[in-house]
Parts: C-alpha cells; structure tokens; sequence
C-alpha cells in the first residue's frame, strides 16, 4: 500500500487490477466493488445523501487534497456527516476512470481518478481532476464505504 501511495504521489499510474490468489468470486467481487464506485460518484453529482448514507460507514472519512504526501496540509478531512451535508449544489460534472481493484478477502481497496467540474454556483465553474485511494469491508452481506484519501490532486485545468 505504501508502495503505491509513493508511486502515484511521484505521478507514476496505479498498477494493474489485483485481486487475492484463490479467492472464491473473487472476479464477481471485484465487478460489483468497481460498480458500486461508479454509483458512488453519480450519487455524488446528484448529491443523492439517501443512497451515500445506505453505503458509507458510520465512520466514514474522505480527506481532500495531497499536501499531506510531502508533509504538508491536508486541504481538509471530512468526517461522514460533513461530507454528506457538503455535496448539495458543488458539482457540476463528476466521474471516475482509470479504476483499479484488489480485493483481501472482505476488504477492497480501490485507485482511480475522478474528472469533475465545480458546480453552478462558482463563477465560472472549474474542471478538475484528482487521484484517490478508497477502502471498502463486506459487512452485512454489502459493500460498505470506509475511506478516501485523495493522492494527487486536485489538478485544474486552465
């Protein structure tokens, strides 16, 4: 983990998908992590705070920005709550790409990078991009959303 934390801090792109030898389903598990993702960020972009409090975990964090992979700030950590109550009207376009998986039995540890556009209300709106690290459990016969940690970004386009 690691390991990739410094390779995407240092711009090199993630690793191909893994997933745990031998793991039963691991394939399906794997699919539905990954589409869960996708529903996460579309959810966001609604700011759909029904479905996001069905699927984050009461202890929930999403930490902005990657000024902590040189010793720096953090532009900010939300705890699940703020985040939620944050999202009504921010963007204007948000969705994830280049995703990468690997599972360890109940827990999925996901990389990507979400391309999004800042929301109608900033003049003008901005488009961004980020890369993040998300962890996932298997709890309760679901995927449950445990973390973000953003690992390089945000980066704006001009």
């Amino acid at each position: 983990m690691l390991g990739l934390l410094v390779a995407l801090a240092l711009g090199a792109a993630p690793a191909m998908a893994q997933e745990a030898p031998g793991a039963h389903g691991a394939s399906d598990a794997a699919a539905e992590v990954l589409a869960l993702e996708r529903q996460i960020e579309a959810a966001v972009l609604r700011a759909d705070v029904a479905f996001l409090d069905g699927v984050c975990a009461t202890d929930f964090t999403y930490t902005h920005g990657d000024g902590w992979i040189t010793g720096g700030p953090v532009l900010g950590v939300d705890e699940r709550d703020a985040w939620l109550t944050s999202l009504a009207g921010r963007y204007s376009e948000r969705e994830v790409d280049s995703q990468q998986i690997e599972l360890h039995g109940d827990v999925a540890i996901t990389m990507g990078r979400v391309r999004a556009r800042s929301g109608a209300a900033d003049d003008p709106p901005r488009a961004f991009s980020f890369w993040y690290v998300r962890v996932y459990a298997h709890r309760d016969g679901g995927w449950q959303y445990l973390s973000h940690r953003t690992v390089h970004g945000p980066v704006y386009e001009e």
